[in-house]
This record gives C-alpha cells, structure tokens and sequence, in this order.
C-alpha cells in the first residue's frame, strides 16, 4: 500500500504535461464527491433541473462564441469501472469474474473505504487517452508516409518531365534562331533581286503599251482606208465629192483640239451664224490661250491620245432572243439595301459587286446575286446621290448633297480624298477610261474635271443656265456628255473644257443621260417621261418615246444598244426595244424606281428604288 499510495502521490504532482511539445493547456477535472458516493438520494425534480441548467450553461456559451457545438459531457471513471475495463481489454475473462465476486462481497461487507470505491486519478485516464491517441497517430504516420513516399515519386516525375521540356525548350529556340537567320539572309537575297524585277516590270509594261498602241493604230488606219475606198466609190465629181464628205463627217479632233459635230448642212442645231459666231470667239479663245499659256501643276496628267477605238467592242454579242421578246427578264433576287431610297447603283467593272447609294448618308458594296453585304461607307453630312468603280475596280468615287465629291480606297477601306470645289449639290460623277480624271455635275449649274493625280480641279465646263443632272464620258474618248434642267444635252471636250455641240428637243427637265457600248447613240429620259435617242455623227434625235406621265429618272443601254431601259417614278422599269419599237414594264418595285444597269454582259438587269431595295431581273 506505501508503494501504491506513493504512485498516488507522484502522479498528483505531476506537471510534465503542461510543458508538452503539443502546447495543450489541460485543465484539471475536480472530483464531484457527491457522485462517487455508494448511495444516490436525489430526486427526479433535482436532476431534470441539473440539467436544463446544464443545457442552459451549455447554450448561452454556444451564443457568446457565435457557433452551435455539440454538447460533450466527460464523466470521470470509477476504479471498478476502470479494472473492469483493463481486463476486459486484456481479455482475461475470469480474472474479471472473480474480480467482480470479490468486489461486491467487499462492498456488502463495508469492507471498502471511500477512497478505494471513488474515481480514477486523472494520470491513468489520461494515459490511456494517449495511448489511444498514440495510436491513431501512428496511423496517421503511416498514412502520411505512403503519401510522403507517392508524393516523392511525384515529384521524380515531374522534375524529369521539366528538364525533358526544358531540353525541348532549348532545342526549339536554337531552330527558331536558325530560322530566323534563314530567313533574313533569303530576305537579303530577293532585295537583291527587288530593281532587277521593277525594271522588267516596267519593260514589259511598256512594251505592253507599244502593242497596244501599235494595234490601235493599225485599226485607225485600216478603217480610214476602208472610209476612203467607200468614199472614193461614191465620189462622181468634185462637187459630190465635197458634198459626200462634208455629209459622211464624224470630224474628230480637229487641229483645234476639239470636236465639230455637224448636221447635213454643215451646221448645228442652230443658225449658220450662230455656229461661225461661236467658232470664232472659240478660236479667239484658243489663240489667248496660247499667247497667255496656263500654269501647269507638276503633276498633272496629260490626257491620253483620243483614238476612237472602243476595245470592248469585238467582245460585244446580240442578246439571246427570249431576252428580245416581251417579258424577256423576270425577277430573280430581292434584299433590302439601305434605310432610306437607294438613289443610284454602280457594277463592278470586273467582278459581281454591286454599289449602292442612299438618302441615309451611305454607300454600300453588295455580292450578287446573293446580296451579302461587303463593305460600308460613311463620311457624308447629306444624302449621296451617285457612284462609280475606277475602271481598274480598286477606287469607288461617291457625290452628295453636302456638295462634296470623294474617292475611297478599297485597299485601306477609308476616304483618300474630298473634292469640295462644288458650292451646291453634287449630282452625277463618271471616270475617264484611264483612270486619271473624274468628271462631275452639280446643282451650281457647272459640270468639272478633277485630276487625281494632282488633287485639282483641271476644268469647270460652264454653259448650262440651269442645274446640271447628269454627266458621262464617252468610252475610252475625251467626249463629256452632260444634260441639264434647262432642257438641253452638252458634248464637251475634257482637254480642253469646251463645249463642242448642244443638243435641243427636249421639252422639259433633262434627268440623265448615257452613251451606248458602241458611242455613236445618246439615250436621255426628262421629267414628264420622254425617252430620246440621239445620232452623236449627225447631231439630230433618232427617235422619240413617251412613257410618261411619271418622270423617267435614269436610262441604261443594254452592252448590244439594242435594249433601253428607262427607271420610272410609276414604280416599273420600262424595257424599250430600240429596233421594233415594242416597251414592257418589269413591275416589282413598291414605289418610285431611281435606278437601272445592265451588267457587262447584258445577262441581267438591277434596279433600286424608293422602297430601300435593290432587284435583281434576269
């Protein structure tokens, strides 16, 4: 008992675990003499009490931390208890039997004092505690080893795989810097071959161009030949001879530097005198020019030999018969284009792109047949009134109301540059066959020739006393077409801003005007309907068509000349067969119809109108 009694006394003095590596603070548990005591008096009132005050200790604790925790209650453990448990743990099942049979004859006996019967010391509780804990760590030890050694493994893994990449790594930049030196020195190599490819480039332009002027020449004079056999056959005295050529003049490019288009008597639509009147301040003119020579930009453009010879020509074919016949073209494709009226259309010289105008302040580029939309241009202040594609297709030039005039660049898709020289409302716009000038009409009665290479305004052709609504280069010639609100029709020559000819017959407004394929007809439409056909050699109308009451807007000649047709303010496009005569009507659109061309092919037609569309008829 003194060795049991001082174990007792060593383990109450312990203090080992309050320095632990763990830093846990152990509280000690104070022994409840009440609870070990061999009888229990207390009533069921006390203990239903005892522990809603318990629950009630438990709770307000739970709400003072901010967080609901399970309740746990340790009750210490009796020495009975505890011995019980020690063999039932070590299995010795009948040292447990006769130590129960011994305990209670004891306890019956009173044999047992207080202190044998009350609790474990804390020692023993909490080594068995640690034990068990003991336990679980060594497996967690063993588990954290397992992992320890996967991760290891991991980890040998990963640091291969990144020095394998980082080999890679290396062995990619040393070929990308291979490369890059490659690619220099080849770089190198063509620049030395850049001047000898530009100056076989110009020489095969150039001799280009000699062929082509070649041909051209040979043309010219095997059709001088052939007008001078024709009318040397027709020649029977020298005054017939005279007569006949004086009759049979086209006379172009006079040594005056302009057209004389004259009639069968040798004169124009107005008096002899007239003519002579005219002629001669024209020469007066001329001669001051000559005396008192413009200044010229350095880099104006010098405008090209007038030949005469269409090259467009020999690819010209008549139109397949049903196209001839009434209802020839029905309508194929419909798409809503702009916001508000499509005021003109404009087809690509080369491939299937539409342009179109609007009143909403834009151009639009289209594919057809499809009507998949292209591009978009938007730098007007007013509604744009016309459009036409540089002859090589790369350029689109647009006019407006805000009397501006502007070419865009399809390669940097932006405005290059605005022509504002206009003091009113731009109507019409027509590029020369080069490429070079662009030529414009406006509503301050003047019609002018920009130079695109010098960003001028070469000439303005004054003559018209009312607005100008319409203008057109002749195919590859000099020759200006324009018509005007004062009734008449203009030729003029671009090199020199001259009026050659003025056509009268018209009784009202003229609205448009155009050449045909060939050059030789001017189809013009004015505001009460009436279609006219002009003989360009006589200067004389060809014949005369009335489609009105609604005014005819545009006109467009089919690529044979043997189709007109006429955009009408009825909502129809009139199709007029210049060599029978007959007219039909390709209704379709809603409302007034501002716009009608002929592809290059003459295989369909399009039309746009005041109802925000564009028609495709085929």
């Amino acid at each position: 008992m003194a060795d049991e009694n001082d174990s007792k006394f060593y383990l109450e003095h312990e203090e080992i675990l309050d320095d632990s590596d763990d830093d846990f603070k152990y509280e000690e548990v104070p022994v409840d003499e009440e609870l070990v005591e061999p009888d229990f008096d207390e009533d069921l009132d006390i203990a239903v009490r005892t522990i809603q005050e318990a629950e009630q200790d438990i709770k307000a604790s739970l709400q003072k931390d901010g967080k609901e925790k399970a309740p746990v209650t340790a009750r210490p453990e009796v020495i009975d208890d505890f011995v019980r448990n020690f063999l039932v743990k070590m299995g010795m099942g009948r040292t447990l039997d006769c130590f129960q049979t011994e305990w209670y004859e004891l306890q019956q006996k009173g044999q047992l004092k207080e202190e044998d019967v009350g609790v474990v010391p804390d020692i023993y509780t909490r080594n068995q505690q640690l034990d068990t804990q003991v336990k679980y760590l060594r497996q967690d030890v063993d588990k954290f080893r397992d992992a320890a050694m996967k991760a290891k493994d991991t980890y040998v893994k990963l640091r291969k795989e990144r020095d394998y990449h980082r080999m890679h790594h290396k062995r990619v930049v040393q070929e990308k810097n291979k490369l890059i030196t490659d690619i220099k020195r080849l770089k190198k190599h063509y620049a030395a071959y850049e001047p000898t490819l530009k100056q076989l480039k110009v020489k095969y332009e150039a001799a280009m161009k000699e062929k082509m002027l070649t041909k051209l020449e040979r043309d010219r004079a095997v059709g001088q030949v052939s007008g001078l056999q024709n009318t040397l056959k027709t020649m029977g005295d020298s005054a017939n001879y005279t007569s006949g050529a004086l009759n049979a003049s086209t006379t172009r490019m006079c040594q005056k530097g302009r057209y004389e288009l004259l009639d069968e008597e040798g004169r124009g639509p107005t008096q002899r005198s007239i003519y002579e009147s005219r002629q001669k301040a024209m020469l007066e003119s001329q001669k001051d020019v000559t005396q008192q020579p413009m200044p010229r930009h350095p880099d104006d453009t010098e405008f090209p030999p007038d030949t005469g010879v269409n090259p467009y020509l020999s690819q010209v074919k008549a139109p397949p018969g049903h196209l001839t016949r009434t209802g020839g073209f029905r309508l194929t494709h419909t798409f809503q284009a702009h916001s508000q009226p499509v005021s003109n259309l404009a087809l690509h010289p080369r491939k299937q792109i539409l342009a179109t105008t609007s009143d909403d302040h834009t151009w639009k580029m289209w594919s057809i047949p499809s009507g998949e939309i292209i591009m978009t241009g938007e730098g007007h202040t007013d509604w744009v009134a016309d459009c036409a594609f540089h002859p090589t297709g790369s350029r689109l030039a647009t006019v407006s109301g805000d009397s501006t005039a502007k070419i865009w660049d399809f390669s940097k898709a932006e405005c290059v540059h605005t022509f504002e020289d206009h003091t009113h409302a731009v109507w019409g716009c027509s590029w020369h066959s080069c490429g070079d000038f662009l030529a414009t009409c406006s509503l301050d009665n003047t019609s002018k020739v920009w130079d695109l290479n010098s960003l001028r305004c070469r000439y303005t052709l004054r003559g018209h006393a009312d607005s100008v609504n319409s203008i057109e280069f002749l195919p590859f010639s000099n020759t200006l077409c324009t018509c005007s609100a004062d009734k008449t029709l203009s030729l003029w020559d671009a090199r020199t801003g001259l009026c050659a000819q003025t056509f009268y017959g018209h009784m009202h407004s003229v609205n448009h005007v155009t050449f045909n394929l060939r050059g030789d007809t001017v189809a013009s439409c004015d505001s009460y309907g009436i279609i006219k056909l002009w003989d360009v050699r006589t200067v004389a109308p060809m014949t005369s068509l009335d489609v009105g009451p609604h005014p005819a807007n545009r006109v467009a000649f089919d690529p044979s000349g043997s189709i007109v047709a006429v955009a009408s303010n009825d909502g129809s496009v009139k199709m007029y067969e210049v060599a029978s005569g007959q007219v039909t009507s390709l209704v379709g659109h809603e409302d007034a119809a501002q716009s009608t061309i002929f592809d290059r092919n003459g295989e369909f037609l399009v039309s746009g109108g005041s109802d925000c569309t564009v028609r495709i008829w085929s």
